[in-house]
């Protein structure tokens, strides 16, 4: 039969044994390496009476879990040790911290008194904090979690109290400020909803709804652009998934009258503050809002502040655009100094169709062949050639041959661009039917003594070697 001194004897040797467990885990190799003030920093002035509730409430909180914490009898068997911890150990590890989170989820759904919830709100956010103060950087990497915590924190408060938006939106503006292009997409979802919650009250202007949404928006597609560079398609979709959640919630606010309504007061006030034309330009552009004048004042505003071939672009397609074509060859030959290849083609063809509107046809031509040294398969600029040829036939004779040859090079060039470009067929085969039938007759090719299948030259400006055909 064991003594009194015995069954102390028994505990004490237990729970040495489990400080000595957690010493391991914390880093300490043999007992005798154990520093007294060290156990007592990590582990409070009780450090026995810790690891016994810290690895009663482990235990437990580990059996809920496996029950998908639906097992209320073993989470009543977690609350008491773990608040013990909480208060007498706070820096023993970092999965108070992890677990308190989740054990005060899970007391908040399911209580049904609305002053305990707030309570329990109140202690759940206290959590986020006492773990920032005690474990502001990551236990592995060592690097800083501030931002991330708050992110949780944050999407907590929202979730459970939607009232409680000034303090979310503080919290998350904090969490994406810390943490950048490496946000969770959840913390960007509801950083959204609180700041248009903020602006339907007034505590922020409109305008922040427009500048957090394209924060958020940038944030988004860098990680989509990263993901999809690494091959996680897992992750690219959830993103997009991201993207469209905040996309639906700012669809209410996207009209093109909203924005510039925002953006217009802003504009008068401070018509010289570059970082808010590039955001009136890339915001109404987004949102196909560029047939508004605000867009093309704002446009040439930032160009004449800091011009660069990319402004010069917008604004060149938007005069073409609103058929303002002299005024837009001055921009759109500035924007060919592009380094974008697709935009740069584009630079070319609208330089060709603007020339070609102002009957510059040699000029015109010019470049569209700029535009098929970036892409020899563009059929586009093709058409664009076959057009120009086509428009000046019958300027470029002088009887009933010589101002019908140029549309056998017009059909020429309809051809080269369908079998180039299968995407303007339906187009080419269009133009090639109707100016097929402008080719000069039978008759008026015996009388210039041509045959069918030889060759001819075509002069005028277009000096084009082509077949002699007789229309049908």
């Amino acid at each position: 039969m064991m003594t009194k001194r015995s069954t102390i004897t028994l505990l004490l040797s237990g729970l040495i044994f489990l400080l000595t467990l957690q010493l391991k885990a914390s880093g300490f190799n043999k007992f005798e390496d154990v520093n007294p003030q060290d156990v007592i920093k990590k582990y409070g002035e009780d450090s026995v009476t810790c690891v016994i509730n810290l690895s009663l409430y482990r235990e437990f909180f580990k059996q809920w879990k496996a029950s998908d914490y639906t097992n209320v009898a073993t989470f009543k068997e977690i609350v008491k040790p773990w608040r013990w911890v909480f208060l007498n150990c706070p820096i023993a590890t970092e999965n108070i911290y992890v677990d308190g989170s989740r054990i005060m989820q899970y007391l908040i759904e399911n209580e049904k008194n609305e002053a305990s919830k707030q309570k329990l709100i109140d202690t759940l956010m206290m959590i986020y904090d006492q773990r920032i103060k005690y474990f502001p950087n990551h236990y592995s990497k060592g690097t800083p979690q501030v931002g991330s915590i708050l992110g949780r924190k944050g999407v907590d408060l929202y979730t459970y109290d939607q009232e409680r938006f000034e303090e979310t939106y503080d919290i998350l503006k904090r969490s994406v400020e810390l943490e950048g292009d490496n946000s969770d997409g959840t913390v960007l979802i509801y950083y959204f909803r609180s700041t248009i919650k903020m602006a339907r009250k007034g505590s922020v202007d409109s305008t922040m709804i427009v500048d957090v949404y394209d924060q958020v928006i940038d944030i988004l597609d860098h990680n989509i652009e990263a993901l999809t560079l690494k091959g996680d398609t897992k992750w690219v979709e959830n993103y997009k998934n991201f993207k469209g959640n905040i996309d639906a919630t700012f669809e209410p606010f996207a009209t093109c009258e909203d924005l510039v309504r925002i953006f217009q007061s802003k504009f008068k006030k401070t018509p010289d503050n570059i970082a808010l034309l590039k955001k009136i330009t890339n915001m109404l552009d987004k949102r196909s809002c560029q047939d508004n004048p605000l867009y093309l004042t704002a446009s040439k505003r930032l160009h004449e502040l800091e011009p660069s071939p990319e402004s010069a672009y917008l604004i060149g397609r938007l005069l073409f655009k609103e058929e303002k074509y002299s005024e837009s060859i001055g921009y759109l030959e500035e924007s060919t100094k592009m380094t974008d290849l697709d935009k740069l083609s584009t630079s070319y063809k609208l330089l060709a169709s603007a020339q070609a509107s102002l009957r510059n046809y040699p000029r015109a031509r010019q470049m569209a062949l700029k535009a098929l040294e970036i892409n020899p398969n563009d059929g586009n600029a093709y058409i664009i050639i076959g057009d120009l040829y086509a428009a000046s036939a019958k300027d470029c004779g002088d009887n009933e041959l010589t101002t019908k040859v140029a549309y056998w090079v017009a059909v020429d060039k309809y051809i080269r661009a369908r079998n180039a470009d299968s995407t303007v067929a339906e187009a080419a085969n269009k133009r090639i039917s109707t100016y097929s039938a402008y080719f000069p007759p039978m008759e008026t090719v015996f009388f210039y003594d041509l045959h069918e299948g030889e060759s001819y030259t075509v002069g005028c400006w277009i000096n084009e070697t082509t077949t002699i055909r007789a229309a049908k």
